[in-house]
């Protein structure tokens, strides 16, 4: 029998060409491998989106993006987080098991906590209790589905750790196992994609492609690549411009061969390598921005996707609060 793997999907702002190879398509590869959950998680999401339409639609441009990625909801569970109210009430059963100073140790609680202390201001100030047990929720999310694994980067282990120290003082308390507990994956060869000046493709640099732009967005911005001032004439190292390293992800081995051929021998300008790279680019994505434009044009089926997926994971977080319920004597009076 197949492990359970589950990813949450946090709505936030335009999908971009880093995410699609940092985190989605490694993600929709665990589908290969395990039984995969999947959920949009739109109560994490409301922790710092107070505005209802944003929410709702970052939320629809996630969906409707992963799903134009490839994820097959046929073949693995997509729900929306708040669609399963048995995540919810097993958040309090988690609260009752979970102590302050673990939450005192979240990275995120620290990290609000010194940028507060930086600029003079009281530790605690703007810090909502949603982050504060933002790490509460997400255990929840993980136990819930009696996850096995839970692929993340190295920067979010800390969250499987704490829901696995949850679930094992939960354990230890009943003399039983009750919850399963997680396991973090970390996704070592998961590609650092460059962005248009260099660095780590990130929406806080402001230099990332997007994954859905119409074709003469995604040409214009690729165009506006930042390159060096070396002339048409001047040989180039492939392996120092970031035009190539994003021409791999998309090219195959005959083509990344012939250009950085063509980078070596000289002869070939930055506008003619920005054009090449815009061509595997849109071959790529294409079908893709299709896909996403037509999910997003029918938004019932979209709903219907989703509200599918949840009476698919309702049953399955029914029995794990059942189970947990019984044996914590919530909503029992058995001798």
């Amino acid at each position: 029998m197949k492990k359970i793997s589950l990813t949450g999907i946090k709505p936030t702002g335009e999908l971009h060409i880093g995410n699609y190879f940092g985190a989605i398509k490694p993600a929709l590869d665990l589908a290969n491998e395990y039984n995969a959950h999947y959920f949009i998680a739109d109560y994490h999401g409301l922790n710092t989106m107070k505005d209802p339409e944003e929410l709702r639609a970052t939320t629809k441009h996630v969906a409707a993006g992963w799903l134009a990625a490839g994820l097959d909801p046929e073949k693995v569970i997509f729900y929306r987080q708040s669609s399963i109210p048995e995540i919810f009430e097993l958040t309090v059963m988690l609260m009752a098991f979970t102590s302050k100073g673990l939450m005192n140790r979240a990275h995120a609680y620290k990290d609000a906590t010194a940028k507060n202390s930086e600029k003079g201001e009281d530790t605690d100030a703007g810090i909502n209790m949603g982050l504060f047990t933002y790490p509460v929720l997400m255990a929840a999310d993980i136990i819930l589905f009696d996850s096995d694994v839970v692929p993340v980067g190295k920067d979010q282990v800390q969250h499987i750790e704490m829901a696995a120290d949850i679930a094992q003082s939960i354990n230890a308390n009943y003399g039983q196992a009750v919850l399963k507990t997680p396991q973090a994956v970390i996704q070592e060869k998961v590609a650092v994609v460059p962005g248009m000046d260099g660095r780590k493709m990130s929406k806080s640099y402001g230099n990332v492609i997007p994954l859905f732009a119409p074709e003469n967005v995604l040409k214009k911005t690729i165009m506006h690549i930042t390159t060096n001032s070396q002339s048409v004439e001047e040989p180039k190292d492939p392996n120092a411009s970031q035009i190539f390293q994003l021409y791999k992800l998309f090219a195959d081995d005959n083509e990344q061969s012939a250009l950085a051929n063509r980078y070596r021998e000289g002869g070939m300008g930055w506008g003619e390598a920005k054009t090449e790279l815009f061509r595997v680019v849109n071959r790529c994505l294409s079908p893709m921005r299709e896909r996403y434009e037509a999910i997003m044009e029918d938004t019932p089926s979209l709903e219907k996707i989703l509200q599918k997926g949840a009476e698919k994971a309702r049953p399955i977080a029914a029995a794990t609060l059942k189970r947990f319920r019984e044996i914590a004597g919530v909503n029992s009076c058995k001798n």
